[in-house]
This record gives structure tokens, C-alpha cells and sequence, in this order.
């Protein structure tokens, strides 16, 4: 399916859309298939050229086809003229009203960019780095981002020309897009015969063969822009006779939004009949991705030969005259996409290899990931391990704290290094105040049985009875000893 349009295919884009040109008149009974319902639903303006700017493209254009003087220069602007920017100098002359709304669709260009500058920032991860706008807008070419607030000559002639180029290079795109989907379709094909036994991959290859086969087995394709071709076109789509066939007439039929001429996708409906020999969407031997290469390549073709000025537009005169070319008349036979294939066996074998590179590279970062995984497990695991050692601990803590204090047993003569104010005192002690608790160091350790002998100087404990300085004499009796 085609998402191109004249509209918007070259640098005459602006003059597809603002030509005033009228379709030649046709008789009253060849207008009896009711073009004028069939051109409003048809009608290509909302087709979408494929490109990242195609709204703000569409917008410029509806409005400098607002102003008549733009207008008229337009029309008298030939294409290298275009190419040279002298239709850009024009914008200087256009009405007041009409720059106004060029400067505020420009600058809504530009805010939209941002966002979509600042939206894949974040999605990279950037959030914490300050996004430098006016270096990334430098990428979009089509826009002067050095002026972000009004619509100058620059920013017309970039328009044009980066339409110009990006359209020009889309065409190529597709066909590499498809090469690239033939050859990969191919490999997935080898790689499945691959998993198969014998019996298997030879009834696998017959069945491919077969339904190559019903694939060619088609009715003969026209020349595309030939005569047959086109006459079909007028007998089966129009309705109409064959024998009174007019490219004039069939022109104005077939200039489906009437602006006198035939852009691309007006050119590619032309085919439809051609392509429904080749293609079904039931079969399943018909690719109907297939059919979508086949119609660009049948569009290219006739823009080779009916388009003369290289504009991607066929007027009625390219056409008027091409249809009097033997080409037109005494066309060669048409070779489809099955008689000419998409890619070479050098490609081919690059592609695979291509293939198998990434395979690799895919391989060793999952092996990456893989070993990162077991790591972060590991890791996972030892933390594990500290937490619960850790909550171990602090409940060990806690039991502490809630249990009483155990009791105090004291073995022979031992005496507790302190005793608190309110703890009681040995058996057979008193409790003596601050003052007089002036005990000599070598008593200090004297234990339960022992009485306290006081220097000469000192005055009796009380319970303590004044003995005699000369120290007692102990038996040794061993059952004497306490």
C-alpha cells in the first residue's frame, strides 16, 4: 500500500497541491459509473507520506495555498527554479495573515520536538542530566532551530528540500526493507528444514515447489502504463467500451482529486487489476507483502517512462505523449517479482552471516546477563544471611533486658566488692555510717568469723568486745579451724 502522494513526492509538492488545473470534459455517456461520489471517497488528502513531519509539512502548505501571490508564482516556477530556492524568496510577499499563522505553526513544531527530544531522553535513562535542545534539534534539517519563533525563507527552503530528499529516498528504503524480509523469510525456511528428518525436509521442499507453482500458474500480466493495461482498466474498473477507449477521457477519470495530474498513488490504483492476476489474499501460495513490492515496482516503471521532468508527477501532456510511443503500444511482456528475485546468493550469504554475528553477540550478552543473575543471587543470599543473624541478636538483646538479674552466692570469706544502699548486709555485720565505715586496708578482706581489731587510737566497733593486742592462740586441732 502505497503512502505516498504527489502531493508531497518532490519539490513540486507545493504545486501538485495548488494547481489549478481542470479535467478535460467527457461525454454524457461515458460518465455513467458515477465518478464525482467515487472521486469524494477516494479523495488522497489525508494519505500520509511516511514522514516524521508530515503533518507540519501538509499544514505549510494548506496555508501558503491561501495566498494568491504565492499561488501564482508557483504556477510559473519550473522545477529547477524550485530546486534553487527561488520559490522560498517568494515567502517575503505573502500576505501578513498568512506568515502569522506560518510563525505559529513553526513554533508548535518546535515544541512538539522538544517533547519528543526530552520523552526519549527519559526513556535512556538522562532524567538527570540537563538536555541541551538547540544541539539535538540540529538532526531535523527541515526546520532553522537557530530561529524557533518565526517562519522565514530558510525555513521554506529547508521544507522543500528535505522533502524532496526524504521522499526520494523512500522508494529505496522499501525495496531494502523487502529485500531484507525475502531473505530473512528464506532463512527461517532453511532453519526449519534443518529440524526435520529426511522423510520430512522432502515433503517440505515438494510442497514448496508446488505452491511456487500455483503462484506462477496466473494469467498474463500487461506492460503496466501499456495500452492493454490500460484498456482493461477502462473496460473492467469504468465500464466502459473498449473499442472507444481515449486517453484524454481516461485521464480525467482516473485524476481522482482533479488537480491535473497523476501522482503516486493515483498511478498505483492503476495496477490493481494487474495485481489481482498474481495475488489472492486466500491462497496461500500469494505473499500479499509480495504484491505491495510488485505494485512499486510497476509505479517506478511507468514514472521511468511517462514522467519526463522527473518531478513524480505525470501532467496530462507526459501522459498525451507517452501514449504515442511504440512502448505504449507495442509493449514487451512484463517480468514478475517470481521471474525476477529479490536478492543474490552474495546477499544472500551476507545476510546469514550477518545473522549469525548477531546470534553471537545475543548469545554472549545473555551469558552476561546469566552470570550477573547468579552473582546478584549470591549476594541476595549473604544478605540473607546477615539479616537473620542480625534479627538473631537484637532478640537476644531483648530477653536480656527482660529477665531479672540472677542471684548473688558467696563462697567462704568472699565479700561482694559493693553493696547498695538498699541491699542487706552480711550476717553478722551492722550498718555503719559514712563517717565511721573507715575500715584499714588489711581488713578489708576479712570475712564472716573474723572480728574486727581496732588500732589503739580507735574506739571499739559495736558488738566487738576489747581484746587483748597479743593475737590468740589457735590449736591445731583441724576441727578448730572455721
Amino acid at each position: 500500500m502505497s503512502c505516498l502522494k504527489g502531493l508531497f513526492t518532490s519539490c513540486l509538492v507545493l504545486a501538485s497541491v495548488l494547481s489549478c488545473a481542470k479535467a478535460v470534459p467527457i461525454s454524457i455517456d461515458k460518465t455513467k459509473v458515477k465518478l464525482p461520489e467515487e472521486a469524494v471517497k477516494e479523495s488522497p488528502q489525508s494519505v500520509d507520506t511516511g514522514l516524521h513531519y508530515d503533518r507540519y509539512l501538509r499544514e505549510v502548505i494548506d496555508f501558503l495555498e491561501k495566498d494568491q501571490h504565492f499561488r501564482e508564482k508557483l504556477h510559473n516556477t519550473d522545477m529547477e527554479d524550485i530546486k534553487q530556492g527561488k520559490l522560498a524568496n517568494e515567502l517575503d510577499f505573502v500576505s501578513h495573515h498568512v506568515r502569522t499563522k506560518l510563525d505559529e505553526l513553526k513554533r508548535q513544531e518546535i515544541s512538539r520536538l522538544r517533547t519528543l527530544i526530552k520523552a526519549k531522553h527519559g526513556i535512556e535513562g538522562g532524567n538527570d542530566i540537563a538536555v541541551d535542545h538547540q544541539a539535538l534539534l540540529k538532526q531535523f534539517e527541515y526546520i532553522n532551530h537557530m530561529n524557533p519563533h518565526t517562519f522565514q525563507v530558510e525555513d521554506l527552503d529547508r521544507l522543500i528540500k528535505s522533502a524532496t530528499k526524504d521522499l526520494e529516498n523512500y522508494d529505496k528504503e522499501r525495496h531494502e526493507e523487502f529485500k531484507r524480509y525475502e531473505m530473512m523469510k528464506e532463512h527461517e525456511r532453511q532453519k526449519h528444514l534443518k529440524t526435520l528428518d529426511e522423510e520430512g525436509k522432502r515433503k517440505e521442499e515438494e510442497h514448496y515447489e508446488e505452491m511456487k507453482k500455483k503462484h506462477a500458474d496466473h494469467p498474463k500480466v500487461n506492460h503496466p502504463g501499456s495500452k492493454d493495461q490500460l484498456k482493461e482498466v477502462w473496460e473492467d474498473a469504468d465500464g466502459l467500451d473498449p473499442e472507444d477507449f481515449d486517453p484524454k477521457t481516461f485521464f480525467s477519470l482516473h485524476d481522482t482529486n482533479g488537480d491535473g495530474f497523476f501522482d503516486e498513488q493515483e498511478l498505483e490504483a492503476l495496477f490493481t487489476k494487474e495485481l489481482e492476476k498474481i495475488y489472492d489474499p486466500t491462497n496461500e501460495e500469494d505473499d500479499m507483502l509480495e504484491m505491495e513490492e510488485e505494485r512499486l515496482r510497476m509505479r517506478e516503471h511507468v514514472m521511468t517512462e511517462v514522467d519526463s521532468n522527473k518531478d513524480r508527477l505525470v501532467s496530462l501532456d507526459e501522459f498525451l505523449v507517452a501514449t504515442k510511443k511504440k512502448e505504449f503500444l507495442e509493449p514487451d511482456s512484463w517480468e514478475t517479482l517470481e521471474q525476477n528475485q529479490a536478492y543474490t546468493e552474495e546477499e544472500m550469504r551476507e545476510f546469514e552471516e550477518q545473522l549469525t554475528r548477531q546470534e553471537q553477540d545475543l548469545n554472549q550478552k545473555a551469558a552476561d546477563l546469566q552470570k550477573q543473575r547468579e552473582e546478584l543471587e549470591r549476594q541476595q543470599k549473604q544478605l540473607n544471611a546477615q539479616k537473620i543473624e542480625l534479627q538473631q541478636a537484637v532478640e537476644h538483646m531483648e530477653r536480656l533486658k527482660i529477665q531479672p538479674p540472677p542471684e548473688m552466692h558467696l563462697e567462704g570469706n568472699a565479700v561482694p566488692e559493693s553493696i547498695g544502699q538498699n541491699q542487706p548486709l552480711p550476717p553478722g555485720h551492722q550498718d555503719i555510717p559514712p563517717e565511721q565505715h573507715n575500715v584499714p586496708e588489711n581488713q578489708q578482706d576479712l570475712g564472716q568469723g573474723h572480728q574486727y581489731i581496732p588500732q589503739d587510737d580507735q574506739p571499739m566497733l559495736p558488738g566487738h568486745n576489747n581484746q587483748p593486742q597479743d593475737p590468740p592462740q589457735v590449736p591445731l586441732n583441724h576441727n578448730n579451724v572455721p
